[in-house]
């Protein structure tokens, strides 16, 4: 068996576990760790509190710091609404492409990694390979966030971190950070002909909202001279503002969502001390003068750090090499890349398949691109063995 035809093989298994986030993964992750159980692998399986979910490191080769980690996650987004052309959950191929949800976000990778590990199981490894995959990086990171503390624990520490999200196999070496929250506005109903007597809680959602496009702006002119990102400055996107039952009522709740993605961590301070500095210096003093027990609450859904790029980065250099890329490049979208960097590893993001296609209908990664990354990872065999 050809190892691209392993991959596929295990690719359309993985895409038969539905893992969109909202659901348990913990099936798929069982199955994950049977294939490098049977690959000689070292297994250990770190559930969350409910046991419907969890997160998988294992290793193969030497008991020695040194090694490195091959990461993704597990959980996938939902399809709901989505015109697929086929059954999302059961893989299809059509000429060189292979379809079905999660097929480059991000299992391809995955795939190929469970694929090569019993050809690292064969070798004489003289560092260590690691598997590392999560749940719930599509909501905040929750599983990495979890996991990460764990690894910075141990006595045995890997040296380089390989993300797998979809790149074309272009090495990646920074992104910005994701931070997503919800503010829930708590007022008083009453009837639309007598606002004053209520607390509105839409109207000061609106203003919530308008501080935050306010900060969006300034924080433009804070990006730094040096920022190689596009576009260069920290932003705030404003994804759902809710509240409210009919014209004539007084709606007495609300919600706004919204995240940041900083480029660097004094704008993320500048944003938070500002927001809420506004709430509780003009929002809840004028919805308590009417209602006492008006609230506004946040809820920090995720705090991911970016990937800063690094003059020096062990995981580019050993990426150019393997991949004969002579460059670098960064993103705008977030990883967990940044967990494991801020726990002194050196990180890249890299894997098969195109983030334009993710979370779309009819999401698809090409043979030709898992061939690269079997190569790239038939070289890290030989490097790991060298």
């Amino acid at each position: 068996m050809s190892d691209l035809w392993a991959t596929e093989t295990i690719l359309a298994d993985l895409i038969a576990h539905p893992t969109v986030s909202s659901e348990p993964n913990r099936a798929l992750i069982d199955h994950m760790a049977n294939i490098l159980d049977d690959a000689g692998a070292k297994v250990d399986v770190y559930a969350d509190p409910t046991g419907a979910k969890a997160n998988l490191f294992a290793t193969l080769g030497p008991e020695r710091s040194g090694g490195v980690v091959l990461s993704g996650h597990s959980d996938v987004v939902p399809v709901t609404d989505q015109n697929w052309t086929t059954d999302p959950f059961r893989m299809s191929a059509w000429d060189d492409a292979l379809y079905g949800r999660g097929a480059c976000d991000m299992k391809g990778f995955i795939a190929a990694s469970l694929a090569m590990a019993r050809e690292f199981s064969h070798k004489t490894l003289k560092r260590p390979v690691h598997f590392c995959f999560t749940h719930d990086e599509e909501v905040g990171c929750l599983g990495a966030q979890a996991l990460v503390p764990e690894l910075a624990e141990r006595e045995i520490r890997p040296a380089i971190a390989i993300v797998g999200e979809p790149t074309e196999m272009r090495i990646i070496e920074g992104h910005k950070g994701c931070c997503e929250y919800t503010a829930t506005f708590t007022g008083l109903e009453g009837h639309g002909s007598a606002p004053d007597r209520g607390v509105n809680a839409v109207s000061y959602a609106v203003l919530y909202v308008t501080r935050l496009l306010l900060l969006a702006d300034q924080l433009r002119g804070r990006a730094p001279e040096t920022s190689k990102f596009d576009p260069p400055w920290t932003t705030i996107n404003i994804g759902r503002l809710a509240g409210g039952h009919a014209h004539n009522v007084i709606p007495g709740w609300a919600e706004v969502q919204w995240e940041m993605r900083p480029v660097q961590g004094s704008d993320a301070a500048f944003v938070k001390d500002d927001i809420r500095a506004y709430v509780e210096r003009d929002l809840l003093p004028a919805m308590r003068e009417v209602h006492p027990d008006a609230d506004i609450v946040t809820e920090v859904i995720g705090e991911v750090a970016g990937l800063e790029p690094m003059s020096e980065n062990a995981a580019r250099d050993l990426m150019a090499e393997l991949t004969g890329a002579t460059k670098a490049e960064l993103v705008p979208f977030g990883t967990e890349a940044g967990l494991f960097q801020e726990i002194g590893m050196s990180v890249v993001v890299c894997g098969p398949g195109s983030i334009a296609q993710a979370h779309k209908p009819d999401e698809f990664v090409t043979r030709e691109q898992l061939s690269q990354c079997i190569d790239m990872l038939h070289g890290l065999g030989a490097q790991l063995s060298a």
